[in-house]
């Protein structure tokens, strides 16, 4: 078990680790993907859990569904509880996001999860994390 600074989201079940230094996003592409129908899992700590060679993700219990909203305070969002890892995103600025990137991944608790680079503040970020989600295959390769 770890505990890591990410945000995590569920699309249709799948789990989204939404990764980044404090002010990078994560919340705000979270509150976007959660009003387009996302759960949240947990907001800027996230319990990462080992269960049968997937990576589960969870909010530790003082945190779970709640939501810091920059500019409203902190409060209460519907939660799914937990979520296996589908997907990793790492939030950087646009112009660290290659335009042709080759397949890559993060090795989670000593799983390979898929990963993406993604500046969260284009428009199209939380569609290309949708899109992402489709395109990623439902068995994580280990």
């Amino acid at each position: 078990m770890e505990t890591v600074h990410a945000t995590a989201i569920a699309i249709d079940g799948a789990g989204v680790l939404l990764r980044g230094p404090s002010a990078s996003g994560k919340s705000d592409l979270a509150l976007r993907l959660i009003d387009r129908g996302a759960r949240l899992v947990a907001d800027d700590r996230t319990v990462l859990t080992l269960r049968d060679g997937c990576v589960e993700a969870s909010a530790p219990p003082e945190i779970e569904g709640r939501m810091e909203v920059r500019g409203i305070g902190i409060v209460p969002v519907p939660s799914c509880g937990v979520a296996t890892l589908r997907l990793v995103v790492d939030l950087v600025r646009a112009a660290e996001v290659e335009r042709m990137p080759r397949e890559t991944g993060a090795a989670l608790l000593g799983v390979h999860v898929p990963m993406m680079r993604l500046d969260p503040f284009e428009a199209s970020a939380a569609a290309k994390v949708r899109l992402a989600i489709r395109l990623t295959p439902d068995e994580v390769a280990r």
